[in-house]
C-alpha cells in the first residue's frame, strides 16, 4: 500500500488515519508568519459517516486506503442479514441490517446494487439512481380534486411509502429517485 504525506493530500483521497478509513473532503496548506507550516484537513469517516476537522504537519504520512466498489445482485434478506452475489465470481456475501440501513428500501430482490468494500468487508450499499416499482396500496384519486401539485401517500411493492400525484392508481408502475425517495414519473 502506498503512503501519502499530509503535504500530498487531495480532495477525495481515502486514507487510514488512527485505524479509521477517512476521505479527505477539504484541505488547506497554512503557512503562518511565525512557526511551522501545517495542513488543515476536513475528514469524513467512510464507515460511520462522521466528519472531523484536524491539522497535520506536512511531513506526517498515512497509509492510502483502497475502497473497492463492486456491482452485486441483491438476492434476499433473512432476518438481520441481507445476501448479495458478486456478478463476476458468483460469490455470495451476507451484510448485516445495521450496515445496510435503509439503502435497500426501494430495491427489489435480484436488482443490481453497488457494494463498497474495505479489506473485503462491506460497509455501504448504493442502490441504483432510479427504480421502477409497482404501487401496491394508495387511495383512489378523485376527478376535479387536482389542486396544483397535490400528492397522496402510496405504498410500493418493497413496503416503502412515497408521495405520488393524485392520478396514480393502485397497480401502476412508477419510477422513483432512490436518493430522495421522490416520485419521478409513471412507467
Amino acid at each position: 500500500m502506498a503512503t501519502k504525506s499530509a503535504g500530498e493530500f487531495r480532495n477525495g483521497m481515502t486514507l487510514e488515519i488512527d485505524g479509521k478509513v477517512c476521505q479527505v473532503m477539504e484541505f488547506m496548506h497554512v503557512k503562518p508568519g511565525k512557526g511551522a507550516a501545517f495542513v488543515r484537513v476536513k475528514l469524513k469517516d467512510i464507515i460511520n459517516g462522521g466528519v472531523v476537522e484536524t491539522t497535520f504537519r506536512p511531513t506526517e504520512s498515512f497509509q492510502e486506503a483502497f475502497i473497492e466498489r463492486k456491482k452485486m445482485q441483491y438476492l434476499y434478506n433473512d432476518g438481520d442479514l441481507f445476501y448479495f452475489m458478486d456478478n463476476e465470481t458468483f460469490d455470495q456475501i451476507a451484510v448485516s441490517a445495521e450496515d445496510v440501513g435503509d439503502s435497500l428500501k426501494f430495491v427489489k430482490e435480484n436488482e443490481e446494487v453497488t457494494v463498497s468494500l474495505y479489506q473485503e468487508k462491506p460497509f455501504a450499499i448504493e442502490p441504483p439512481l432510479t427504480v421502477e416499482l409497482q404501487v401496491t396500496e394508495t387511495e383512489p384519486g378523485f376527478k376535479g380534486n387536482t389542486a396544483q401539485g397535490a400528492t397522496k401517500p402510496a405504498i410500493v411493492e418493497t413496503g416503502a411509502q412515497v408521495s405520488v400525484p393524485l392520478f396514480v392508481d393502485q397497480g401502476e408502475m412508477i419510477k422513483i429517485d432512490t436518493r430522495t425517495g421522490e416520485y419521478l414519473s409513471r412507467v
